[in-house]
């Protein structure tokens, strides 16, 4: 496949719940039946979708798969992960992240606190993953007005969504990455009880000792910094030791990780609908690279985090088939969720909980004359509380409804879609007592959202789209409440209770282009905001007016304006010649996006641009590939960011399958950042600090039943 990420597009908040399917891996498109799309209320074939979209699944989720869900999805067009260390790495689309993104487990939030904080883990596990459809732009507001930059859904079978072919299913992976010694495994079955129900049971295992980079831990200009304090004179009893932190280099400390998951389900399927459960554990203990001291008077710390969640699913559908309704479905997630953010010395500094439930109801319509849609309303509710050193918020709860509708029209060369969503949302926080610096009290918002798009077929090959979009999102409780030391971004965060809506006009444009020789498929987008949330830095005295006291950690505020975002990304796949059975194809993909705040400059940590271009020869016995990404320079920054270098990565990869294509027994091999270059991911709070992983030797094998 020849992958080049540079697109034109523009997705109605309708037309987008799908995700178009692109694999690597696959054989020539002539050879395999079109993708059912499963993000969204109404399922499509790839060929029906107009944004930018992705799936990853099979062989190339294989060779892809790493520890958290940002770095297994880096290397999709448009896709970037803040790379918090080894264990915390949420994805990225389109320069948006945080509370502008939602990450998803067949459809219902992960219900963790990773948009809180960059070093909070994504609570999904991708060992256990079947699938991930990736949705970029505003048509990814059918989730919820938090999802204006895009959603990632992972897609696994702890509910059953089928009975076993053979009355019984059994998957399993094992993996070995010489990065960081990861030892990782997992496995899932079902089995058939009677005619209708199936049961299910998985689990998981994942542990990694502190990872390998290319070099030194410290960027060029944080060692310099480091070493210009050498011999100065430190005011306290455990001076830091600047001569030794520069010197850090090929292993990056306090990085290693332990993680394991377990979970069952069970489906009841029958010929008029389904009905399944299912429980989940994840226990996770990992540590956060150490943002070492380059200057007197700062401080440092190695925390390690504990998270434990327990989590309970629901998902029910009922076949109607009548003329006016075709059918109806229900989708219900509860979790409860901790972590304690762990002292050198293993007492606990900061404990945070999250208790949430969110649940979606969808009325889908039947076909008529070409006419098509769904309709329905989500809920979500989250407790979240904060205690501790560090308790940068006041306990405070979210409630959040929202109403909205699909609508489709289908006529063949031309395509027409529409939707709308208005959300409720009330945000209440509720300080302990001895927490006078909180903001006490509640905000409620209620915000409107809208899209409409259509397609045209120029030929039975080309198609092509165009999208506007109206959306709205309010504040999170942490933009809004926050107003404490958070030692994670190292910064004094403050928020403010007084925000409004955050808005935004969008328009996105599309092309496909599918034939037995090529697919291409690009993207282009535009972005206008007002009232834009972001944090910027700020003087110290204005933390401290907020703190009644003194301010020890830069003072990070968040604050409203106008912004602008726009970029392109495309994917090419060039499907070269046939030798005898073995097919060679290249591909290229590439992806650029620029954001502003009006008047001030930058959006911090955006991706710089990057291409990535790879050669594969595939037969029914092997798959081989070879790829090179580059990622540009990134020189325009606000005042507290540094500039990132520019860097080469190259990848091997030989997938080998013993049994013929059709089996589900593969064997990986791969090699990954070949020459052990020193890489630092723009996005990162922790670039300056903690670099990727350097050469990584991996093995997979998976096996099937």
């Amino acid at each position: 496949m020849i992958r080049f990420s540079m697109g034109v597009a523009l997705v109605a908040l309708a037309t987008a719940t799908a995700a178009q399917a692109q694999d690597r891996a696959a054989p020539a498109p002539a050879a395999q039946p079109p993708e059912i799309i499963v993000t969204g209320i109404i399922d499509q074939t790839e060929q029906d979708v107009l944004q930018g979209t992705s799936v990853l699944s099979g062989e190339q989720l294989a060779r892809d798969l790493r520890p958290t869900i940002g770095e297994t999805l880096a290397r999709l067009p448009g896709v970037s992960a803040t790379s918090f260390g080894p264990s915390a790495s949420r994805p990225i689309l389109r320069g948006f992240q945080g509370e502008r993104i939602r990450v998803l487990t067949d459809g219902i939030g992960s219900i963790d606190v990773s948009n809180t904080s960059v070093d909070h883990a994504v609570i999904i596990d991708p060992l256990l993953a079947e699938r991930v459809e990736v949705l970029r732009g505003p048509s990814a507001l059918l989730f919820g007005s938090s999802a204006v930059g895009g959603v990632v859904n992972v897609i696994d079978t702890r509910i059953p969504r089928r009975m076993p072919a053979n009355g019984y299913r059994f998957d399993a992976i094992a993996n070995y990455g010489s990065a960081a010694n990861e030892r990782s495994g997992s496995a899932a079955g079902d089995v058939a009880v009677g005619q209708h129900l199936v049961l299910h049971a998985d689990g998981s295992y994942l542990k990694t000792d502190d990872l390998k980079i290319g070099g030194y831990a410290l960027s060029p200009a944080q060692r310099a910094a480091a070493l210009s304090q050498v011999g100065l004179p430190q005011n306290t009893d455990e001076p830091i030791d600047f001569a030794a932190s520069a010197a850090i280099r090929d292993r990056l400390p306090n990085s290693a990780s332990e993680t394991w998951t377990a979970g069952v389900g069970a489906t009841i399927i029958t010929e008029g609908g389904q009905l399944g459960i299912s429980y989940g554990h994840y226990d996770s203990l990992y540590g956060v690279p150490v943002r070492y001291a380059t200057e007197v008077g700062q401080e440092q710390e190695a925390p390690r985090l504990s998270v434990v969640q327990n989590r309970y699913d629901l998902r029910g559908e009922v076949d109607v088939g009548g003329p006016v309704i075709d059918s109806i479905r229900i989708r219900l997630g509860h979790a409860d969720y901790r972590h304690f953010e762990l002292e050198e010395d293993g007492s606990v500094g900061t404990a945070f909980y999250n208790n949430g439930t969110e649940g979606r109801f969808e009325i889908l319509q039947a076909n008529r004359g070409g006419w098509k849609g769904a309709s329905g309303v989500q809920y979500l509710n989250r407790q979240f509380d904060v205690v501790g050193d560090e308790a940068f918020l006041p306990a405070n709860e979210t409630n959040q409804t929202g109403l909205f509708t699909l609508q489709q029209y289908d006529a063949g060369a031309f395509k027409l879609a529409g939707g709308a969503r208005y959300e409720w949302s009330s945000l209440a926080a509720r300080p302990l007592p001895g927490q006078s610096q909180f903001f006490a009290g509640q905000r409620d918002f209620g915000a409107f959202s809208a899209s409409l798009g259509a397609s045209y077929a120029l030929t039975d090959a080309i198609r092509i789209g165009l999208n506007g979009s109206r959306t709205e999102r309010a504040p999170s409780g942490e933009e809004l409440f926050a107003n404490g030391p958070h030692a994670g971004t190292q910064a004094y965060e403050l928020g403010n209770a007084n925000f409004g809506l955050e808005k935004s006009w969008g328009l996105e444009a599309t092309f496909h282009a599918h034939s037995d020789r090529f697919d291409f498929d690009a993207s282009a987008y535009y972005n206008w905001f007002s009232n834009y949330i972001s944090e910027n830095q700020v003087a110290s005295s204005v933390c401290e007016a907020r703190a009644a006291g003194a301010v020890e950690l830069p003072c990070f505020q968040y604050q409203q304006a106008d912004a602008r975002y726009y970029g392109v990304e495309a994917d090419l796949t060039a499907h070269l010649f046939t030798l005898g059975t073995t097919r060679l194809n290249a591909d290229l993909l590439g992806d650029y996006v620029r954001a502003t705040i009006v008047d001030q400059g930058p959006v911090p940590r955006i991706p710089p641009m990057r291409v990535l271009g790879g050669l594969e020869a595939q037969n029914d016995a092997f798959t081989a590939r070879a790829e090179v990404e580059h990622l540009f320079e990134q020189d325009r920054i606000t005042a507290f960011e540094t500039p990132t270098r520019d860097y080469t990565v190259v990848n091997a990869s030989v997938s080998l399958k013993p049994f013929g294509r059709d089996s589900k027994t593969s064997l990986l091999l791969s090699a990954n950042n070949i020459f052990d270059v020193n890489v630092r991911r723009h996005a990162s709070f922790l670039k300056d600090f903690a670099p990727l992983a350097g050469r990584d030797l991996r093995a997979t094998l998976r096996v099937g039943l």
